[in-house]
């Protein structure tokens, strides 16, 4: 009975642990959402945006009349004005309250002008926090294939070190049995210590890379995962990548940087509009209310009016029009006008600026991807070659045709070419993906 608890309780752990392991494994799409989600530059963008929404809100209501209340209440002392409209010498309190609105009718545009503003300023900002959705997209993909990238280097060691086993238990019987020179062996062991040291640099590899990975999701590194392995696009001789001017002309109508600097453009050219509208008369429209109680205002007879009676017959009320007309105000308004235009100067250069930096980099992810798939093709005639040799040369070694030396020599040609391959694969992935990732494509593996 007691065996039979212990087996129900393994299989019950294991297939916890099982479970945790699945539910700790992460897809590049799951490391972006739980980015997009937590990230502090994004949220802190998130909430620049909502800023846009509040002056979008603003302007939209100075256009509504304001209404405001006031009320004040007063001690008098010694002489004061009667109900009689007479001075006196008496002591007196006083409750006044009162209603204003003002309505602007037409103020050079500015109000109107000063939306669509405000409107075009939150259209820049929504395109700013999609570009840092952009940004940590793209970095989290590098960093996912780095990880990618360096535990496939740890499976090219761990196989170099288990044919370097095979090898050194192979010397050592040869050595044993007097074949070979105890050097041989001594040398075999010094090639297995060097693979093992590489072994340690590729899994710290990995380890830097899973760090970098949880910095920028802002996950402690108590919370760990494992990336998933997806099956990553084969790499064709006969490729064709996408011409760079053609996935620029293409990036221009959708990347946000663009959208966002042309939309900043057309912000300071309502500016401009704004600061000419102040050289236009302001008419606007008034009205108020006002009543007065005091608690020792009395009739021609003397006696005390009442609260009622008093507020019956002090209210007054008034409406009007008010006309401003600017003649000088200190240059302000040809300033502005000025400063708006030079202000518009500055948004044309930053769009252009813009649009270089998204050229160049366009430009650079072009002649990489192109470097590493010439580079991969290359590297992968030289690892079936280095195959091929090694092969011959370990044939040779296993019957003493060739020294160790010759024989470590081969190997190592072999694994560096093999790192190589790896590295202008990934390499090319993630620079064919940028090119995607311009052209309006999401980036997936």
């Amino acid at each position: 009975m007691r065996h039979f608890l212990i087996l129900i309780f393994s299989i019950v752990f294991i297939g916890t642990a099982n479970l945790g392991v699945a539910q700790n494994t992460w897809s590049l799409q799951q490391c972006i959402d739980y980015a997009i989600e937590n990230n502090i530059q994004i949220k802190q963008q998130s909430l620049a945006t909502q800023y846009g929404e509040n002056q979008v809100r603003q302007a939209k209501s100075n256009r509504l009349p304001n209404l405001n209340a006031s009320f004040s209440n007063d001690y008098s002392f010694g002489r004061s004005l009667t109900y009689l409209n007479t001075y006196k010498n008496v002591n007196s309190a006083s409750v006044s309250g009162s209603l204003a609105t003002n309505f602007t009718l037409f103020n050079g545009i500015t109000l109107t002008n000063t939306i669509k503003q405000r409107e075009l300023d939150l259209q820049a900002t929504i395109q700013d926090l999609q570009k840092a959705k952009d940004d940590i997209m793209l970095s989290i993909s590098a960093s996912y294939l780095e990880i990618l990238f360096a535990e496939e280097l740890v499976t090219v060691t761990e196989a170099q070190i288990e044919m370097t086993q095979q090898q050194l238990d192979r010397t050592k019987e040869l050595v044993n049995a007097g074949s070979l020179a105890k050097g041989a062996l001594l040398e075999i062991e010094a090639q297995k210590a060097k693979e093992e040291l590489q072994l340690v640099n590729d899994e710290n590899r990995v380890k830097l890379g899973y760090l970098a990975l949880y910095q920028l999701l802002e996950l402690p590194i108590s919370e760990s995962f494992k990336i998933e392995k997806p099956t990553l696009p084969e790499v064709k001789a006969n490729v064709s990548l996408s011409n760079s001017i053609d996935v620029f002309n293409s990036a221009i109508e959708v990347r946000p940087e663009i959208k966002a600097a042309q939309l900043r453009v057309k912000s300071a050219l309502k500016q401009l509009d704004i600061a000419k509208g102040y050289r236009y008369p302001n008419l606007s429209l008034g009205a108020n209310y006002y009543n007065l109680y005091n608690n020792k205002y009395s009739d021609i007879k003397g006696d005390k009016i009442n609260f009622k009676e008093q507020i019956k017959n002090n209210g007054r009320a008034g409406i009007g029009l008010s006309l401003r007309i600017p003649i000088f105000n200190r240059n302000q308004v040809n300033v502005g006008i000025s400063n708006a235009t030079l202000q518009i100067s500055d948004y044309e250069y930053r769009l252009q600026t813009v649009r270089n930096t998204l050229r160049k980099d366009i430009e650079q992810a072009y002649t990489n991807a192109l470097a590493s798939f010439n580079r991969y093709i290359s590297t992968k005639k030289a690892v079936s070659s280095m195959e091929e040799a090694f092969r011959y040369t370990e044939e040779k070694f296993n019957v003493g045709m060739v020294n160790s030396v010759d024989y470590n020599i081969s190997k190592n040609n072999l694994t560096a070419a093999k790192s190589n391959l790896l590295q202008a694969k990934y390499e090319y992935i993630f620079r064919t993906k940028i090119l995607d990732f311009y052209n309006g494509i999401p980036i997936e593996l």
